[in-house]
């Protein structure tokens, strides 16, 4: 796999390994030193009795646009093997396959698209804008960091990426947590013309 120079410093930065990915010692370590799984807590969070006792919440909007973007498992590079692996022991700079059904698992950027195909990716649940995500090995061998969010949904094409933001840190949760979740316009947009730094390491380019 060929990275461009912004992809081999993103990498290097968040000490991911492209070849081998993590190994599962350093995987725990990372998520002990995190202090939290790759989870992001839903809209309304209450209780599991409760949400028993009331599951009309279940049907409120906010709780049924998060449980159609919710992923449950990912491919992911560890100990030299890809590996299907719970969604919610990611770590940054794990690296993860991604294809065409998939839910996006965390946020991340893409370090390769597959054959020449573009991929592209459904985001207007998470972040509200109306065309697909996209990315070609072109794009990305010219040095375009192309940023996916979790809760996006792969709809063409398959390719790989790099983690760079879990549970707490991720999009989707600071949405959540500031009550702007489901997103009513382009998030993104409006962040820029606020001039808010994005969450993550990487600036959203596609």
């Amino acid at each position: 796999m060929k990275l461009s120079k912004q992809q081999e410093e993103l990498l290097k930065k968040l000490g991911g390994d492209i070849d081998n990915g993590l190994s599962s010692d350093e995987a725990s370590r990372r998520r002990e030193q995190a202090g939290t799984f790759n989870v992001v807590r839903p809209p309304i969070d209450c209780p599991a009795w409760v949400c028993c006792l009331l599951p009309c919440i279940k049907g409120v909007p906010s709780m049924k646009a998060f449980a159609s973007i919710k992923p449950d498992d990912a491919e992911v590079l560890r100990n030299g093997k890809w590996i299907r692996y719970d969604a919610a022991s990611l770590v940054e700079g794990d690296v993860i396959r991604i294809e065409e059904g998939d839910i996006i698992p965390a946020d991340c950027v893409l370090l390769e698209v597959d054959g020449d195909d573009e991929l592209l990716v459904d985001a207007r649940s998470v972040t509200g804008e109306d065309k697909h995500r996209s990315a070609t090995a072109s794009k990305l061998e010219a040095g375009v960091l192309v940023s996916l969010y979790m809760g996006g949904r792969v709809v063409q094409g398959c390719g790989t990426a790099l983690i760079t933001a879990i549970g707490v840190n991720t999009l989707l949760a600071r949405l959540i947590k500031e009550n702007r979740f489901p997103p009513t316009e382009n998030m993104l947009q409006a962040e820029e013309d606020e001039g808010i730094a994005l969450v993550g390491t990487t600036r959203p380019i596609s």
